[in-house]
């Protein structure tokens, strides 16, 4: 069985924290790029507003 410290591990896209590998990510391992729900939904946030181009005149 492998111990913790042997799982390969990646950093997070948008936050930078080190995410571990589970077993429910075995299959997509290497699509996962978000720690959380709440990273992919504020990475979505600010991918979209800077698609927008949400400038404000002064």
């Amino acid at each position: 069985m492998r111990r913790k410290a042997d799982l390969p591990e990646k950093p997070c896209r948008h936050c930078g924290r080190p995410m571990v590998w589970r077993k429910a990510w075995a299959r997509t391992w290497d699509e996962v790029l978000y720690c959380s729900d709440r990273c992919r939904t504020e990475a979505k946030h600010l991918r979209a507003g800077s698609v927008r181009g949400t400038t404000s005149s002064p």
